[in-house]
């Protein structure tokens, strides 16, 4: 026979576990510095105008 389960420590349980992907997400997507955000947009911006800048009428 099964073992009886709680349904409310399971309902807990699963929402603890999407709380936590969701912050590990969120730390992925905004946990980057400011110098490093301005860095890469920077890149970017050489990147765009070096694309600009090959490109033929």
């Amino acid at each position: 026979m099964a073992e009886p389960i709680n349904l409310n420590k399971a309902r807990k349980a699963r929402e603890k576990a999407q709380a936590k992907a969701a912050a590990a997400e969120n730390r992925v997507r905004f946990g980057r510095p400011k110098t490093e955000k301005v860095a890469s947009k920077l890149e970017a911006e050489r990147a765009r105008r070096e694309l600009e800048g090959k490109k033929r009428d």
